[in-house]
């Protein structure tokens, strides 16, 4: 799996310029970047040992660290390549790749002494580089490991024993391994053969007990590096190439070096790659790029200052600084989440405590996400206060936008009747009742509208309030029109009555005038109707006595009618018997006697 590149060329990380350290911020910027966890590899040897050509191989390149040709002399210190892990996921491999140590040129080993120091505080994996054997002389060489303990502290208590305590240094510190460059012996001890890592151990044994007067640099260091490096692996490299080819061996391929050496650099990277770990803070902290470089600043202050590199103190830093940022960023995101949610002025203070409740909380998972070593809660604690703060910004927040919405659709709602005030329309007699009566409506119109917030009512009594004094203007001014009102409509209900009265006077008169006259009128017209009734009367005993008379001759010509009709009906029987009796003398022969 090949590396993606996340730098395109090393750079310097910490430089060194006539005994100076200094932090190279460009570098640093890269590392912000790297939000991964890192792994992160240092190697550091004798000058021109071969370490850029490892440190090459395992970025897979072949020229990019090569601080003795393309570096100016006066730019030592550390470099630093970043680049993805070629097999882990989501993790990103940090070479470091350190000057060489014990360069007559510098003429210093104090210097070297704090990129051996700095090249253990900033690894997960160590790696010496030597060339040769491991022999007392190798061991001698890397006094620098027994100077640990004056350069490194743990803690930050001054306590000697708690300075020297290798326990401690032990678990903190990082995995060693060593290799060794040109290997030219056979891998065997009194004839039987053994494993690099067996023949890193029997050079790492002591051979006078630790209360045995007079140990050596090369004792010491084996003592150093047994108890300082928990986890040790050892890899032998035979010589690359012939002498002619080593000063290109960067430019040479696989197919032209020594197989066993090609063989060897595999199986150091295959390591490298499957058991290098990530790097972790005391405590189990994982490490990314923006970690690590706060600790480069911190151990590089601290040497620059005069000072030891504190294990504690960096990690304290550390989370001093990473906690802070956690605050701001929770509370940067609590703050967009309110702005985002609450939509001003709300309703009620619980709506808004509600969408607090939320942001708090998922800010609060921010803060826990991100935060490290957050001792008794104090940074959440902080966290809080804050976010109350901001709650309580909020709230005024709302308030005013409450506020501004509610006189905003005051002065819209209200305009008219401040409009009328300013005409003096209610200055009249019953104008403070329209004047209530119009005030009660536009109350009620104004509750009716939506979103005014938790300052409505508030708003509305204020806005009363200030119009108050007009409106008790209005009442008096009412009082007393009022009243005048009454007393010119008491007048004008006196001189009505008068009016009313001599009105009233004249209509009886005219009244009394006109009983008179249609009384005699009742009474001619009684007298006409009287004689008139007298001359209907006495017409009528005319008519009835003509009528009387007329009857009486109709009954005397009837009389006489029907004793015509009589004698007519005698003479007739009597003509009708005398002819009876001629018909019947006729019929004899005798002659009618009469």
């Amino acid at each position: 799996m090949a590396s993606r590149i996340l730098m395109p060329a090393p750079v310097c990380l910490i430089e060194n310029s006539n005994g100076q350290f200094m932090v190279n911020h460009k570098a640093l910027q890269v590392l912000i970047t790297v939000t991964q966890p890192v792994v992160v590899v240092a190697i550091v040897g004798l000058y021109r040992t071969g370490k850029s050509y490892l440190m090459n191989r395992l970025a897979q390149q072949k020229t990019d660290f090569s601080l003795g040709s393309t570096v100016q002399s006066h730019t030592k210190g550390i470099w630093i390549w970043c680049v993805s892990h070629p097999n882990k996921a989501n993790h990103t491999l940090i070479l470091l790749d350190t000057e060489g140590l014990g360069d007559v040129e510098k003429g210093d080993s104090k210097n070297d002494t704090w990129i051996f120091a700095l090249a253990v505080l900033l690894s997960s994996t160590f790696v010496y580089n030597s060339m040769g054997t491991i022999n007392q002389q190798a061991l001698d060489q890397l006094h620098y490991v027994t100077e640990l303990t004056d350069k490194i502290k743990t803690k930050s208590s001054t306590s000697t024993e708690e300075m020297n305590d290798s326990m401690e240094f032990g678990s903190l510190f990082p995995d060693f391994v060593w290799t060794v460059r040109d290997f030219l012996l056979e891998l065997k001890i009194n004839g039987q053969a053994i494993t690099s890592d067996q023949y890193l151990e029997n050079a790492l044994k002591v051979k006078k007990g630790p209360r045995d007067e007079g140990l050596g640099p090369s004792e010491e260091a084996r003592m150093c590096i047994q108890k300082f490096f928990v986890n040790r692996k050892c890899f032998i490299f035979v010589p690359p190439a012939d002498t002619k080819k080593l000063q290109h061996l960067d430019k040479l391929h696989d197919d032209e070096l020594d197989v066993d050496f090609v063989e060897n650099t595999k199986n150091f990277c295959d390591y490298i790659y499957n058991e290098a770990k990530a790097k972790t803070l005391p405590g189990g902290g994982m490490v990314n790029g923006p970690r690590l470089g706060n600790l480069i600043l911190n151990y590089v202050e601290a040497i620059t200052s005069g000072d030891i590199p504190c294990m504690e103190n960096a990690v304290l830093a550390l989370a001093e600084l990473e906690n802070s940022a956690a605050v701001q960023k929770a509370l940067t995101l609590y703050e967009e989440l309110m702005t985002q949610k609450v939509q001003f002025p709300t309703e009620t203070i619980q709506k808004l405590l509600d969408i607090h409740a939320i942001c708090k909380r998922e800010a609060t998972q921010v803060f826990v996400r991100d935060s490290f070593k957050d001792m008794n809660q104090k940074f959440q604690t902080k966290l809080e206060i804050q976010v109350e703060a901001k709650l309580d910004d909020f709230q005024k927040q709302n308030e005013r936008e409450s506020i501004d919405r509610c006189t905003a659709l005051l002065q819209d709602i209200f305009s008219p009747l401040e409009e009328d005030m300013k005409q003096n329309a209610f200055f009249k007699p019953g104008g403070y009742s329209v004047f209530l009566q119009k005030k009660q409506e536009l109350i009620y119109k104004y509750r009716q509208q939506p979103k005014k917030g938790i300052q409505a009512e508030k708003t509305l009594e204020e806005y009363l309030k200030s119009k108050q004094t007009v409106a008790d203007a209005i009442n008096q001014a009412d009082k007393m029109l009022t009243a005048k009102e009454k007393k010119m409509k008491e007048q004008q209900r006196k001189t009505k009555a008068t009016v009313a009265a001599v009105r009233k006077l004249k209509i009886l008169q005219r009244r009394l005038e006109q009983i008179k006259l249609e009384k005699k009128k009742r009474k001619q017209e009684q007298l006409r109707k009287m004689v008139a009734n007298m001359e209907a009367q006495r017409r009528q005993m005319l008519a009835e006595q003509e009528r009387e008379q007329a009857r009486r001759l109709e009954e005397q010509a009837q009389l006489l009618q029907e004793q015509q009709r009589q004698l007519i009906a005698q003479q007739t029987l009597h003509i009708q018997r005398l002819e009876a009796q001629l018909r019947h003398s006729h019929s004899s022969d005798d002659c009618i006697i009469l």
